[in-house]
């Protein structure tokens, strides 16, 4: 419980309401209805067949068919109208691949967004850590949006195969008692398709999603300034604040050195002062030394 507070408490949610997030929170929202209303269907429909012979008739022939439409395994059973027999017939076609496919990609989409969300949430600092996160996500990206395109096409193609091949019309020219002109077949309830008539609505709905999520995400892997022609922000580390501070010492450091150097080499100034004391004291010298006359006089 300790780790799920402190994730929960380090948490990023203000992403989920920019449109990076919100995008693929619809994403994983409505791969779930897609892949949901394809995988969990089932259908019927019901027909009659009415022999010439009342007591040979069968005004009930119930047909299910359901996800992923192998619809050559299925099977109904028929009146001959030739005495109480029946016979076994068979649907026509296989539409698993289109729907299994239609499918998977609508699992794998659900549980790439929920990893992305929860990248977002949680691990946004490294998700844009030297655009990585961003560039693998802009490629993933890029592949659903094909596979959603592609997927889309063909299982509204095999939908439209599944109506034709469960057509209760289509369907009774496969009795053959009903070939006969004394015997009267008819369809009684049509299969309901609603469901997968969403289904491919959903298909393209996610194939809008993915396709916008793209310039959002394509704006966090920093190829945008490349082909703006602008270099990106430098990823290099900034000096620390010692860095700093040590070369702010040492500038000081030197500037101290310079001064002190520059009072040693005041110190090597003549004072003139000294300088002046030290020529009285010679000129006096001088002045005595040189004195003869004076001298003279006195002896004189």
């Amino acid at each position: 419980m300790d780790v799920v507070n402190q994730l929960v408490a380090t948490g990023q949610f203000t992403v989920v309401k920019q449109p990076l997030g919100f995008i693929k929170v619809l994403e994983w929202f409505f791969a779930i209805f897609a892949f949901s209303t394809c995988g969990g269907y089932s259908g019927m429909f019901e027909m009659s067949v009415e022999c010439k012979n009342r007591t040979d008739s069968d005004l009930s022939i119930e047909v299910e068919f359901e996800y992923p439409f192998r619809l050559h395994q299925v099977y109904f059973d028929a009146p001959t109208c030739r005495g109480p027999k029946t016979e076994r017939l068979f649907l026509v076609g296989d539409y698993s691949s289109s729907a299994e496919f239609f499918v998977t990609i609508g699992v794998f989409s659900f549980l790439y967004s929920l990893a992305a969300i929860s990248a977002y949430i949680f691990f946004l600092e490294k998700y844009r850590e030297n655009n990585k996160g961003a560039q693998i996500d802009f490629v993933v990206t890029c592949v659903f949006t094909f596979m959603w395109l592609v997927s889309s096409a063909a299982w509204a193609k095999g939908l439209s195969d599944v109506k034709t091949a469960t057509d209760p019309d289509r369907v009774i020219s496969l009795i053959p008692a009903c070939d006969r002109e004394e015997n009267r077949c008819r369809e009684v309830h049509d299969p309901v398709v609603s469901g997968l008539n969403t289904s491919v609505a959903f298909g393209f709905i996610n194939l809008i999603l993915w396709g916008g999520n793209l310039w959002f995400v394509f704006k966090e892997t920093g190829w945008l300034a490349i082909f703006t022609g602008y270099p990106p922000p430098s990823q290099e580390k900034q000096p620390a604040p010692e860095s700093y501070g040590q070369d702010a010492g040492y500038s000081g450091q030197a500037y101290d050195q310079q001064g002190s150097y520059g009072g040693s080499q005041g110190g090597y100034q003549p004072d003139y002062g000294q300088q002046g004391g030290y020529d009285g004291g010679y000129g006096q010298g001088g002045y005595n030394q040189q004195g003869g006359p004076t001298s003279y006089s006195n002896q004189m």
